[in-house]
């Protein structure tokens, strides 16, 4: 595959995280005797589509990922870096390790996202210039204000959960970081520092089962889903 129609990861996992209620951070748990940050690599490594993934991490927790990483026979991560004190700093220092012309940033404690969304994201980005996973929002959802009280009902149809990957190419994320960064801006995912540049950003219709592992209940459906997916595979 010529190196143009491959790609490069970042997989962000940096955070400690608060609602898991564990000392150990969310990413390194045991999900079927495996680190979640584990299961998230390999589905990356395993794509043809991919050529290099770099791991953003703690910087104490570098070593041990390296371990693993050993462990598991994972061939393409390239690189293990500490990540900054946001996630935002962490994604930057992840970009600038990444020579492929276009990139994709993960969440480590997605793993569950499926080959085939990670592609059609790509796929996707090269035609618009950026693209991002979504799904539709189930719920109605209400603007409430800072008493509690009811401001609006926006239109459901025009709602969507982000997701990742999201895609772009390494040259408009990087300098919207960098732009970011000068501004004094943080933003809540790359695509909104890439939105701000005025880059249009298209959406990609992913899956409710890449959930992002942040709580005790998240774990206990990710174990769930994991044997499910075991016995029908």
């Amino acid at each position: 595959m010529d190196t143009q129609n491959r790609v490069g990861v970042v997989v962000v996992s940096a955070g400690r995280g608060s609602r898991m209620g564990t000392r150990e951070s969310k990413q390194y748990l045991l999900l079927e005797n495996k680190p979640i940050i584990m299961h998230t690599l390999e589905v990356f490594d395993r794509m043809p589509l991919v050529h290099e993934i770099v791991l953003v991490t703690g910087a104490e927790d570098v070593e041990r990922c390296a371990g693993w990483i050993a462990h598991y026979g994972l061939r393409k991560v390239v690189n293990i870096v500490p990540g900054g004190k946001e996630r935002q700093q962490s994604v930057y220092k992840g970009l600038l390790e990444i020579s492929t012309e276009w990139v994709m940033v993960h969440d480590g404690v997605r793993p569950f996202i499926e080959p085939e969304r990670i592609e059609a994201c790509y796929q996707k980005a090269l035609l618009a210039g950026a693209a991002v996973l979504a799904v539709p929002v189930k719920d109605t959802i209400k603007q409430v204000s800072g008493s509690g009280m009811i401001e609006a009902t926006p239109d459901r149809r025009s709602l969507w959960a982000i997701h990742t990957p999201q895609a772009f190419r390494l040259s408009d994320l990087l300098k919207a970081h960098e732009q970011a960064e000068a501004d004094g801006f943080a933003g809540t995912d790359d695509s909104m520092l890439v939105e701000r540049m005025g880059i249009p950003v298209a959406v990609v219709e992913g899956s409710y089962t890449n959930i992002k592992i942040t709580t005790p209940e998240d774990l206990e459906y990710a174990a769930f889903m994991l044997k499910r997916g075991e016995r029908e595979g």
